[in-house]
């Protein structure tokens, strides 16, 4: 069958076609387009996500890394602290026994006196309490002072000389007697 078209028609009909053709040559170009577009932004978001993983690898290693040197500046704290710990202690040790050495230097001291007038005096004086013997000391200041605590008058004391007019020893209540040392019953 047969049709008869215009030639109005027919120049519609294909001018209308070329402008589809027109028309879908531009729908093929930016399909083109938005296609390579497409592929350009798959390969971007694959190397953003390679970087991404990199960097999540980096940062994996140095947070392992940092809990190592976390880990070793947690065991050197705990290292100074027992060192200090223990000067601590020692400190309070030197402390403890320069207060002995003191303590002890005193002591010896003391001793040292005592033996140098022990050594230096050629005499003893003995204290004696109704002529029984009461105690012996170094001076005959310390032998009165040890009469009067025991209730001795303050005054009245004299030296003591051999006479043989003075009353009986047990007569007398206080009596200090110089006795010379190094000789016995002198």
């Amino acid at each position: 069958m047969f049709r008869i078209v215009r030639s109005t028609t027919l120049r519609t009909l294909r001018s209308e076609n070329d402008q589809q053709r027109t028309e879908l040559e531009q729908a093929r170009t930016e399909a083109g387009t938005a296609n390579d577009s497409a592929i350009r932004a798959e390969g971007t978001a694959e190397g953003l996500a390679d970087e991404l993983r990199r960097a999540k690898l980096a940062a994996d290693e140095e947070f392992e890394g940092m809990r190592a040197v976390l880990k070793q500046a947690t065991a050197e704290r705990d290292a100074a602290r027992d060192e200090r710990d223990a000067a601590r202690k020692e400190v309070e040790e030197a402390r403890a026994q320069v207060l002995l050495d003191a303590e002890d230097r005193v002591a010896l001291r003391a001793l040292l006196r005592t033996a140098r007038r022990q050594a230096a005096a050629d005499r003893v004086y003995v204290l004696f309490h109704r002529g029984r013997f009461h105690s012996v000391h170094d001076t005959v200041e310390a032998a009165e002072a040890a009469a009067e605590a025991e209730g001795a008058p303050r005054d009245g004391w004299t030296a003591w000389q051999p006479d043989p007019g003075a009353p009986a020893p047990s007569e007398v209540v206080w009596r200090i007697q110089p006795r010379p040392l190094g000789r016995a019953g002198a």
